[in-house]
């Protein structure tokens, strides 16, 4: 058992249940849920995965965070466009040293959680993870898994969550930036989530088949490195090179943005693209291919406000 003795995910979507689930086989971990409450109450957790298909016959399942209550970690998977609710949802679960870990997409999460909860250590961490949803209370990890985690308050309690997470089976790694690996996810998150909507809908492996949509895609990552730059955050080309490899080896892959906007889901549009493109306006850099891109989702989404 580790020295974080009760842990709440707040979030338990793909996310939020897979990395829940695998802390879940050794530690005290409850899961704020809606649409899967009751099924998961009635027949657990199940999770195929690459890396071994495992179960959780029971699951601290809850409705509300009153039900909870105060606990010592609390893991933010909620996606960025129910955020406005995270005062009331996180309140609940706090007492004198409750950690707050945010394990959403984009930009800003840790500048508003700091905001609403200013007394608590905060972490942000990064999911470089293939993963879906199947049916209610069955996740479908396909590929990689890695979490990096960094600072937001120096506290000095990263080192506790990240142990959780490596005795949890998982790839967990410090992160001396968080900015800068912040900005790093952007480079794989900006194009490929963006594209595959802007584009009809198509998956990862469609994107790097046709080759003006590999064009923009390189345009994109090579602006995410640009802005990033402008703000002292260095990332080398090759690591844009690097993704790209990595994604052609996923196979056909539905980014999670895509998941969403089929399903008629709020889709993450401004911690993905609006906030980037507000960055790069500020610090004069141009990003012709990222504000294009940003548009075609508004579009799409029927969402954004830059």
């Amino acid at each position: 058992m580790s020295l974080l003795s009760t842990i709440a995910v707040v979030g338990s979507g793909s996310v939020g249940c897979y990395y829940g689930a695998r802390l879940a086989r050794k530690n005290d971990v409850a899961f704020l849920m809606r649409r899967d409450l009751e099924a998961v109450r009635a027949k657990g957790l199940t999770v195929h995965s690459v890396a071994g298909d495992f179960r959780l016959d029971e699951v601290a399942a809850y409705g509300s965070t009153e039900e909870i209550g105060p606990v010592d970690l609390v893991i933010i998977a909620l996606k960025t466009t129910a955020n406005a609710a995270l005062p009331g949802l996180i309140g609940p679960l706090l007492k004198p040293g409750t950690i707050l870990l945010t394990l959403q997409n984009g930009l800003g999460n840790e500048e508003y959680l700091h905001a609403a909860f200013p007394g608590h250590p905060l972490l942000g961490g990064l999911c470089f993870v293939c993963i879906n949803r199947g049916e209610p209370g069955v996740i479908h990890h396909l590929a990689h898994g890695r979490v990096e985690m960094g600072e937001f308050t120096a506290t000095g309690v990263i080192t506790t969550v990240a142990a959780l997470f490596t005795d949890g089976d998982l790839d967990c790694r410090i992160l001396p930036d968080l900015g800068l690996a912040r900005w790093r996810k952007l480079i794989w998150n900006v194009p490929f989530n963006g594209l595959s909507i802007a584009a009809g809908g198509i998956d990862t492996q469609q994107i790097l088949a046709h080759p003006e949509l590999l064009d923009r895609t390189r345009a994109l990552m090579q602006e995410i490195i640009a802005i990033a730059a402008a703000l002292g955050h260095i990332i080398e080309p090759a690591f844009a090179e690097g993704n790209i490899r990595g994604t052609q080896e996923m196979g056909p892959y539905q980014p999670s943005s895509l998941v969403d906007f089929l399903a008629g889901n709020a889709v993450e549009v401004e911690a993905i693209w609006g906030e980037p493109l507000r960055h790069a306006r500020e610090q004069g850099v141009p990003a012709p291919e990222l504000e294009k891109l940003y548009f075609e989702i508004c579009r799409a989404t029927g969402n954004g406000a830059v």
